[in-house]
């Protein structure tokens, strides 16, 4: 949407799974919100270039107009996280999102109707 510069920070699963079990092992003393997420950031844009690179696609970039309630930008504060869970992601989103695009194609190839499952 818009010009692609609105920026969001992605945070790769194992790395949540990694701060969720960590969050379920701290005492009972630790109270209130821990943010969980990845401080980094990139552009929607920079996002759909990675992808387009990383699955050798042909697809070209179509722009919609920005939603008007559309945050610029996302950013989770991990301090307490940090600090309570001596946590933080250690996956690069390129890392990361090589690690989907892997597993979404071993599933096409295993199963080559999985995308069409539930739209019937």
């Amino acid at each position: 949407y818009g010009d692609g510069s609105q920026t969001r920070s992605f945070c790769y699963r194992d790395d949540l799974i990694d701060a969720m079990i960590r969050m379920m092992d701290t005492p009972d003393t630790v109270t209130g919100p821990v943010n969980l997420g990845n401080p980094d950031e990139f552009t929607i844009l920079q996002l759909a270039e990675l992808i387009i690179e990383l699955t050798s696609s042909r697809s070209r970039i179509i722009r919609a107009p920005l939603p008007s309630d559309d945050p610029k930008q996302r950013r989770p504060d991990i301090a307490k996280a940090r600090e309570l869970l001596h946590w933080e992601p250690v996956t690069p989103l390129r890392s990361g999102l090589s690690r989907t695009i892997e597993y979404f194609d071993r599933l096409l190839r295993e199963d080559p109707d999985f995308c069409k499952q539930g739209r019937e």
